[in-house]
């Protein structure tokens, strides 16, 4: 079968987005073409937001390609599926442009994955993948009828076959990028130590998260925690810094103690960067952390009590002294070190600002604590309202523009409702 696989030009006036606007690498599809490539199919890759690609540029390139089923990602790469923007008019927009020279049309993402029978109807497609996509979309090109986590049409009723999917992962072979593409990934995502030289990266050492903080939208996708082979991930890496690559993010979930890991990014000199809980890390590990090339660290702490973290789910055995004392350890050893904060109502403003100047003394960026949007498919979102159905995402904007009048500096200032943003009629 001839497969296109689509990474849509992303863009987001309107929207409550709270991910990195600047182009990534996505992971997913590349996944997925390893895959179908090794099962001997045809394989295409665009990326629009890399490329900076109008639709009728992408639809040229199609044409010329004659995929026998196109598809196309509905948040800008795995990183960002937990904050996914929640409207789909980037999606809607592609798929009209695509949809005469696509005879079979399929979406992946957080959408579908949580909302399937509304992503299905919103995008006009003819499946929508639930879950992790790569396996389902190789059973998809193989022909298999009715798929376990899919969503299609069937004489004109929208059906569901089982949940949403996981992918094996721990066996994943090292992914390829053509040349060009990191050529154009000038964008070195959360590093603040220096200025950009060579190309950046992204790349995925873990998959999934063990545990369940309230706020995390991972329940339908990319849940269960596990870990890559090393060697497949030095191999990639060791790629890219071929390719002239000098920085690479690794965009798990959460990036675990891994000595073996660590211990070969030291050999490769290779700076990168991570998300992590730093209550998880020991003295050694944060030293080791930071000899293997850690130039960035992005660090969950969301509450400054423990009546708050546990409102959370954090799981956090830590008090709040302790983290701050392993923010300072971290600082020793990683040039960026950031404490992420959530407005909570259990911490008081005024010990929430000597915090922070506490933590900028010491070297290390702590947010002015921000609401997080609930997002359908996340703990937050079934304490307010259960189940997420065909109204879940306007339901949850609808909720959050009502509740808040400011928000983050990386935020439209005066985002809109999904129906003042979505296209009509698909």
């Amino acid at each position: 079968m001839r497969v296109a696989l689509i990474n849509p030009n992303w863009h987001f006036e309107g929207s409550i987005y709270f991910g990195c606007r600047e182009p990534h690498l996505p992971i997913e599809l590349a996944a997925s073409r390893q895959l179908l490539e090794a099962a001997g199919h045809k394989v295409l890759l665009i990326d629009g937001h890399l490329f900076d690609l109008r639709l009728a540029d992408i639809a040229t390139e199609l044409r010329a390609f004659r995929p026998e089923m196109t598809v196309f990602t509905t948040a800008p790469t795995y990183l960002f599926w937990r904050c996914a923007p929640p409207e789909l008019r980037v999606c809607q927009e592609l798929a009209r442009a695509v949809r005469g020279d696509s005879p079979l049309l399929v979406a992946v993402g957080p959408h579908g994955s949580t909302t399937p029978r509304t992503a299905l109807r919103k995008l006009g497609v003819d499946i929508v993948v639930m879950g992790e996509c790569e396996e389902t979309l190789l059973r998809i090109a193989a022909g298999e009828d009715a798929i376990t986590g899919t969503c299609f049409r069937d004489d004109r009723a929208i059906r569901v076959a089982g949940g949403p999917q996981a992918a094996s992962f721990v066996d994943q072979q090292p992914l390829s990028w053509p040349d060009e593409f990191v050529r154009r990934h000038r964008h070195h995502h959360h590093r603040f130590d220096a200025a950009a030289k060579g190309p950046g990266a992204e790349v995925e050492a873990s998959r999934g998260c063990p545990y369940s903080c309230t706020f995390c939208a991972k329940e339908n996708y990319r849940n269960r925690y596990r870990r890559r082979k090393v060697d497949s991930v030095i191999a990639e890496a060791r790629q890219l810094q071929r390719q002239g690559v000098e920085y690479i993010y690794f965009i798990d979930e959460i990036f675990l103690p891994n000595e073996p890991l660590l211990l070969q990014m030291a050999e490769l000199k290779l700076k990168f960067g991570i998300q992590t809980r730093i209550d998880l890390w020991k003295p050694e590990m944060l030293a080791l952390l930071g000899k293997a090339g850690c130039v960035s660290a992005e660090c969950g702490v969301e509450s400054l009590t423990p009546e708050g973290r546990d409102e959370l789910g954090k799981r956090c055995k830590m008090s709040t002294a302790e983290l701050a004392g392993q923010l300072k350890e971290a600082k020793r050893h990683i040039s960026f070190v950031q404490a992420n904060l959530i407005k909570m109502s259990h911490d008081d403003a005024e010990a929430v600002r000597q915090w922070r100047e506490e933590m900028n003394n010491a070297g290390i960026w702590a947010n002015d604590p921000v609401p997080l949007f609930p997002y359908p498919g996340s703990p937050d979102y079934g304490k307010l309202w259960g189940i997420p159905d065909d109204d879940a995402w306007e339901r949850a904007l609808d909720y959050y523009l009502g509740q808040f009048g400011a928000f983050s500096d990386i935020q439209e200032q005066r985002p809109k409702p999904l129906r003042e943003i979505e296209l009509e009629g698909m």
